[in-house]
């Protein structure tokens, strides 16, 4: 059970990546007061949980309405996860992606500001709601198992907010280059959960 919990919570975490979410939440509030910092923060995890919760509770619900099998859509969700995590790895880090999506943007409230980029991508990415979808399928994970994970979930998101509101004393002790290391070794991990999310897809679409 132990070791179901710690992969539900390094898939999570790997996915979510909450340290690669401080320098994009960093280069957003720096002209904010410390006040405001805080709103933004708790309203972009707030709405990133929302709608983790939303693929957690109706994601397969909707799938099942539109008769995708779970073993095909697990094994594209994990095909989906590889790419994402193919990015994180060799492409432009996941802060330096964001920072240069949220430039094109102009913000006109702290209520837009915590949507986007923050909640989504930053902290909701795809490649979380993806995740989450495969981690409670109902076919296989009972309605308390199913519960834990969501308890792993929004543990890995309280640490997310924790982070956000420690993120100067963060950006201090590692810096945009320790941050993009980071976010480049749980593309890493990712990447292994990716691949055998699809071969056990296509298993199990088989079998």
């Amino acid at each position: 059970m132990l070791g179901i919990l710690i992969t539900q919570f390094v898939v999570l975490w790997a996915a979510i990546d909450p340290i690669g979410s401080v320098p994009v939440y960093l280069s957003q509030t720096q002209h904010l007061t410390a006040k405001q910092q805080r709103k933004v923060a708790l309203k972009a995890v707030a709405i990133a949980t929302g709608v983790l919760l939303f693929f957690l509770v109706a994601g397969q619900l909707l799938l099942e309405a539109m008769q995708i099998p779970l073993p095909a859509f697990q094994a594209a969700g994990g095909l989906v996860l590889l790419l994402f995590a193919l990015t994180m790895i060799f492409g432009e880090s996941k802060p330096e992606q964001e920072q240069k999506l949220s430039e094109e943007v102009s913000h006109s409230d702290l209520a837009e500001l915590a949507v986007y980029p923050l909640a989504i991508p930053s902290i909701a990415s795809p490649g979380a709601m993806m995740a989450i979808v495969m981690l409670t399928d109902n076919h296989r994970y009972s309605v308390v198992d199913q519960v834990i994970t969501a308890g792993v979930m929004v543990i890995v998101l309280a640490v997310t907010l924790l982070l956000l509101l420690s993120a100067n004393t963060i950006q201090k002790w590692i810096g945009n280059i320790g941050a993009a290391i980071i976010s480049r070794v749980m593309g890493l991990i990712l990447a292994a959960v990716a691949v055998n999310n699809l071969l056990q897809g296509i298993k199990d679409f088989y079998i």
